[in-house]
């Protein structure tokens, strides 16, 4: 068979990997539905019930050619509202959010600045346009400082996350100043934090109470702690209007389904309405991992390092027999083997404590 020396490396290096049917029964805390949406009932019937109400209840097209309906514009509007930008645009996944922004906004004469643990999507992206990229050691601030001071590119663009989603801490407050200073423009990727820091739960801008500014650009996921599925980019007016007629999958792919859009749109206003309570079970869970596993978060995210690729799987695998799962993350996505506990709200106190207390003998 044609790959069969690789399947064979693979599975020697023990980071081989295959598709497994989701569990009801185990108690989730491997999943990125960071506030438990996915589980609401109400939001999905009010969803159905606004969508039964429409004359069609597909999206049919792309954006621009008779894709764009006014559920993609009510949800685009609620979302600059909530975070303070002047436009932005839905589209169908946090993968191509990130294409759509690299691919597109680095051209010829510019540099890319990357984090080096920004997303995959993003470092595929670059390597797609071959543009130029400099990456500098994860949230080296300074590091950072002296690529810009030193460049003479006619644009740079920095590339970081909010919530990095394997290590789990905040990018670097400094990020926006220094940005600000050599007129950089900034994407944050904010897959990981929208929903779930900020004084609103809106994610870093917030959680820093940063002004936004016309270099700034902010890309959110649905499909985590909005609890649907696909992408947002958030911008100045001039950002979007230039992605519209240069990302390609904004231009060339269906526009977002009409049910995730809507979907999303009432987990947004959930999350707002409901902060103050969200807030609270989030720092239950984020003390629960400091008393049993001695990991102090700002998100939900808590990775445990293993460094060792046949391990991670034992741990995991043990944990499932007591009826848990959670994450066996092995390279290329992170460098060392890491068990990735989600301190997900979907899941009850108790149950995660007991988790805890279990992957504290094991560990």
């Amino acid at each position: 068979m044609y790959y069969d020396s690789e399947l064979r490396a693979l599975k020697k290096a023990k980071r081989y990997r295959q598709r497994e049917l989701y569990d009801n029964s185990l108690l989730d805390f491997a999943s990125n539905d960071y506030l438990g949406l996915a589980h609401k009932k109400e939001l999905h019937e009010s969803s159905c019930m606004a969508l039964s109400n429409m004359p069609l209840h597909s999206s049919k097209a792309s954006l621009l050619v008779n894709g764009y309906h006014q559920i993609h514009k009510d949800f685009e509007t609620a979302l600059c509202e909530a975070n303070g930008f002047e436009d932005g645009v839905v589209l169908g996944s946090g993968f191509n959010a990130n294409i759509a922004l690299i691919e597109s906004l680095v051209r010829r004469g510019d540099i890319l600045f990357m984090d080096e643990k920004y997303h995959a999507s993003g470092v595929l992206a670059s390597n797609i346009k071959s543009v130029e990229v400099k990456f500098f050691s994860h949230n080296d601030m300074s590091e950072l400082e002296n690529l810009l001071k030193s460049s003479d590119a006619k644009r740079k663009i920095v590339a970081v996350e909010g919530i990095y989603s394997m290590d789990g801490d905040l990018v670097d407050r400094e990020v926006f100043d220094i940005c600000d200073r050599y007129d950089a423009v900034l994407i944050v990727d904010e897959a990981h934090s929208s929903g779930v820091i900020g004084e609103r739960l809106m994610g870093i801008f917030d959680h820093y109470k940063i002004e936004i500014k016309q270099n700034y650009i902010k890309m959110g996921t649905l499909g985590k702690a909005y609890g649907s599925f696909g992408a947002f980019i958030l911008a100045s007016s001039h950002i979007i209007e230039y992605l519209i007629n240069r990302a390609k999958p904004i231009i060339y792919a269906t526009s977002l389904s009409l049910y995730d859009t809507l979907l999303a749109h009432n987990a947004l206003r959930y999350i707002l309405q409901n902060r103050e309570s969200l807030k609270s079970e989030i720092k239950k869970r984020q003390n629960i991992v400091y008393e049993e596993l001695g990991i102090k978060v700002e998100g939900l995210i808590v990775p445990i390092a293993i460094n060792d690729n046949k391990r991670v799987i034992e741990i995991r695998d043990s944990l499932k027999s007591r009826g848990f799962a959670l994450g066996a993350i092995r390279q290329p996505t992170v460098e060392r083997a890491i068990v990735r506990l989600i301190a997900r709200l979907g899941e009850s106190c108790d149950s995660l404590r007991e988790l805890c207390i279990n992957l504290a003998k094991i560990k």
